[in-house]
């Protein structure tokens, strides 16, 4: 493919005009057969991502594949051409959402060489009725008789519940890591005191909307403001959020006025916004059921993590290196038939989907659970989510329940993990939150692994990494950041234990060597796969310890 580079700025410009007003009746979904002979190509990858994303891919070692391509926009320009507007294309998925109500429009797209199919997306009203409700019972004030009686307040048990307030004592507040609120409005977030210091700090980096194309999140609904209260909030002894330090952007996919399933093309389209960016972790507290129209409905075997649009696209997301946390939903226990009751995303097996307790750690009646279609345990892990302390969209606080609120509460802790720890990759830092659950020896698909003890995470993603206490330096490998074969130099006549750990700490290499037989640690370092790795030289000069990444 012919290299080009292009302006990061213009490509979201130009992908922002895609995202105009839509009709649900009239919105379809083109989906394209390849990416042949696009402009585009894996060997340019800074025409398309940020370099804080190519950042965030080499400290995990991801590769660039086709996947990271943008949809050709040949293909994008010939369905304009037709006569469609455009809404949101999606490289992940390889298609575009557009809007017609010209069925000869429909018909000359279906008609060119590179589209698959066209799709219509008509609104559901059964299911928006369900949505509705659901909303509805999560935004509702409960009493739960808390006192607000620490520098937290009102979000005092909802952090030491799962042991966030440990990391933020040692000093990770979630300093310097980007997270993506996917959610479906965030009225007052831009005039509550709660979020006064994000945004007097410059921590809100922007915000962007893939229902509606309009400039501002502001005016779309207040659920997502209580869910990035659950972490951004900052008024001391009032109530402090579980990752008060982080930097933020508001990502608006999904209509409150209708369910649709062209909001799970949004949320990928989001997440994939976000990807681009370079964000870190992405939280969202929305979940599709299901559809009453037949073409689009979610069987119980769609729950497999790999079927449904927007759980296809979190499994993309996590293999992008970005962390997700999925609400489990809120529909409770499921029948013999549809034991299921999650919804979708939350069947994605490389995401966090997190259900509800209340103040004491027993699950909420309401907390949607597993197993997958495929047999896997869901939810992952819980976090309170009933009578859980958030902001509203006037300026104060309330309490409310679902998993909605859960979700965030631990979204917001990881982040901190993940500023702990920045090298451990998506699987690893997902692995360290299951197993330190309460119920991590015997989980089941009412409370997944339980309530986690994210100082006990914490500690699972610790690596002894001490500097150079030596007066001189005894060892060298080379090149480092490395993309092939590296090279291993020790000072002559120095001898030295050498020992070789993962990100986990976990020792894979240990021998003695000298200047004139370290070809065994060459030859072993270059049979690892891409990732993090720590080298510690011990000689009678003292101890070196250096971090090695390998970008494979």
């Amino acid at each position: 493919m012919r290299k080009v580079k292009v302006s990061l700025l213009l490509m979201f410009m130009l992908a922002a005009s895609f995202a105009k007003a839509q009709v649900a009746t009239n919105i379809y979904w083109v989906q394209f057969t390849d990416k042949a002979n696009s402009p585009y190509s894996i060997d340019n990858p800074e025409a398309y991502l940020s370099q804080r994303a190519l950042q965030r891919r080499a400290n995990q070692g991801v590769a660039i594949d086709e996947y990271d391509i943008p949809v050709n926009p040949h293909y994008l320009q010939a369905v304009a051409d037709c006569g469609a507007q455009l809404l949101n294309p999606s490289k992940w998925l390889n298609g575009v959402s557009v809007y017609t109500t010209n069925s000869s429009v429909i018909a000359a797209i279906n008609a060119l060489s590179f589209v698959e199919v066209v799709r219509n997306c008509p609104n559901d009203p059964e299911a928006q009725e369900r949505k509705e409700r659901w909303l509805a019972n999560e935004m509702k004030s409960v009493e739960v008789g808390r006192a607000l009686n620490d520098f937290y307040g009102g979000g005092s048990e909802q952090i030491a519940q799962i042991q966030g307030n440990v990391l933020h004592d040692r000093g990770f507040r979630g300093e310097g890591v980007v997270v993506a609120v996917l959610d479906g409005g965030f009225t007052g977030t831009d005039t509550h005191p709660c979020f006064d210091n994000m945004r007097e700090e410059g921590r809100l980096l922007g915000t962007r909307d893939f229902v509606y194309g309009s400039t501002s999140v502001y005016a779309v609904g207040p659920h997502g403001t209580s869910c990035l209260s659950t972490m951004a909030a900052y008024v001391p002894d009032v109530f402090v959020g579980t990752a008060p330090k982080a930097s933020y952007y508001l990502i608006h996919t999904e209509d409150g006025s209708t369910e649709n399933i062209i909001e799970e093309y949004n949320w990928v389209s989001g997440a994939e916004y976000a990807d681009s960016l370079g964000v870190d972790l992405c939280t969202t507290s929305l979940g599709y059921i299901g559809f009453e129209m037949t073409q689009w409905d979610h069987p119980q075997s769609h729950f497999d993590g790999k079927t449904a649009p927007a759980s296809i696209g979190a499994e993309i997301a996590a293999s992008r290196g970005m962390i997700c946390l999925v609400s489990a939903g809120n529909k409770g226990i499921g029948t013999t038939e549809a034991p299921c009751t999650l919804g979708i995303p939350a069947d994605a097996e490389h995401v966090l989907t997190v259900g509800a307790v209340d103040v004491s750690g027993n699950r909420a009646s309401f907390s949607s659970v597993g197993p997958t279609y495929d047999g896997r345990i869901k939810p992952d892990v819980m976090a309170m989510g009933l009578g859980t302390y958030v902001a509203n969209s006037s300026g104060s606080y309330y309490n409310g329940s679902g998993t909605s609120f859960s979700t965030p509460v631990l979204a917001g802790v990881v982040t901190c993990l993940r500023q702990y720890n920045p090298y451990a990759s998506v699987e690893q830092i997902c692995d360290a939150v299951r197993s330190c659950g309460h119920k991590a020896g015997n989980p089941d698909n009412r409370y997944g692994y339980g309530i986690p003890n994210m100082a006990r995470a914490m500690e699972l993603l610790k690596v002894d990494e001490h500097h150079a206490e030596a007066d001189q330096v005894i060892i060298e490998v080379y090149p480092n950041p490395a993309k092939g074969n590296v090279r291993v130099a020790l000072q002559n006549g120095i001898r030295a234990e050498v020992k070789v750990f993962d990100i986990m700490g976990r020792m894979l290499y240990q021998d003695n060597l000298n200047g004139l037989n370290h070809n065994a640690l060459e030859n072993f370092l270059n049979t690892l796969d891409a990732g993090v790795y720590f080298v510690k030289a011990d000689s009678g000069l003292g101890s070196q310890t250096l971090k090695l990444v390998l970008n494979l």
